[in-house]
């Protein structure tokens, strides 16, 4: 049987693997639909799926501190939408980086907030799979924009959603945390969509207030579906990865998620990843074994 730390690896594996696709998914929409009608249809689905499974097995968690909740639910959808709009704007690979910026902001928040630890081999690690990040992300040329500034938010919201997890893991089940933030994801842009027609917004918040339209092609819709599933999956065993091991040993495994969005972009078209690459690619796995030993 794996141990606890082992099944919370195993998950964000999963969990990393899937949300690449996601996004290489979500790249594909973006020329057809905003970035806040993506997180609307994405969660919409995923509130029905989650709603299924709950009837079909009832939770039997107490509950409590519906506050912190909520609060998973609002910063859940505040980091998505960022990341999504990051993904219409700016190149795939340099999106899914610096999204993956949350695992340093959780080990942070995780110091400070849980009184986490982690050994000298857990900080080691960490520190290489940031050096493998920084190698991925140098040979893309980043330069820094509006844009990449909201990425990097995104990032930090992330990490403060996640860290919630950890307060509330006893009370909730998995499938309720993961529907607080579907379900905030699907009301808050419906909100947004109807404010839209009254909304005099400025350039650089025109994204949260877009036109909602309806007639969409049969592939649209499809990739929709196919979103809304594999996203609804990936957030469920994201959770359960942070419920089972340490969020510091967690947020240095979910790195794992640029390597893979790496491979969807070529797919995609993208250039084969150059020399750099494969070495900050080499080093994020080396993290991941590393804190394994942690």
């Amino acid at each position: 049987m794996l141990s606890r730390v082992d099944q919370g690896v195993l998950f964000m594996l999963i969990s990393a693997l899937i949300s690449a696709l996601n996004g290489a998914i979500a790249k594909v929409l973006s020329e057809d639909i905003s970035a806040l009608e993506i997180v609307f249809y994405r969660n919409i689905i995923g509130v029905l799926f989650i709603l299924v499974m709950l009837r079909h097995t009832p939770t039997k968690l107490p509950g409590g501190q519906l506050h912190l909740l909520l609060l998973r639910g609002l910063l859940g959808f505040s980091a998505m939408i960022l990341f999504f709009y990051t993904i219409t704007t700016i190149p795939l690979g340099v999106a899914i980086t610096l999204n993956k910026t949350s695992p340093l902001f959780v080990t942070i928040l995780a110091f400070f907030l849980l009184k986490e630890k982690l050994s000298p081999i857990g900080i080691v690690a960490l520190l290489v799979g940031f050096l493998g990040v920084a190698l991925i992300t140098k040979p893309l040329g980043l330069a820094f924009s509006y844009e990449h500034f909201l990425g990097l938010m995104g990032g930090l919201l992330a990490a403060a959603a996640y860290t919630t997890i950890k307060k509330i893991k006893h009370l909730y089940d998995a499938r309720v945390i993961v529907l607080s933030f579907m379900g905030m994801g699907t009301a808050l842009p419906l909100f947004l969509f109807m404010l839209s027609p009254y909304i005099e917004a400025p350039a650089y918040l025109e994204f949260l207030f877009p036109e909602f339209v309806w007639e969409l092609s049969v592939l649209t819709w499809s990739l929709i579906l196919a979103m809304g599933i594999i996203s609804t999956l990936s957030q469920y065993l994201l959770t359960r990865a942070y419920s089972a091991s340490k969020a510091g040993i967690i947020g240095v495994i979910s790195y794992t998620n640029i390597p893979f969005a790496i491979g969807f972009g070529y797919m995609l078209g993208d250039a084969f990843p150059d020399f750099w690459s494969l070495c900050g690619i080499g080093l994020i796995v080396l993290g991941g074994l590393l804190v394994k030993k942690g």
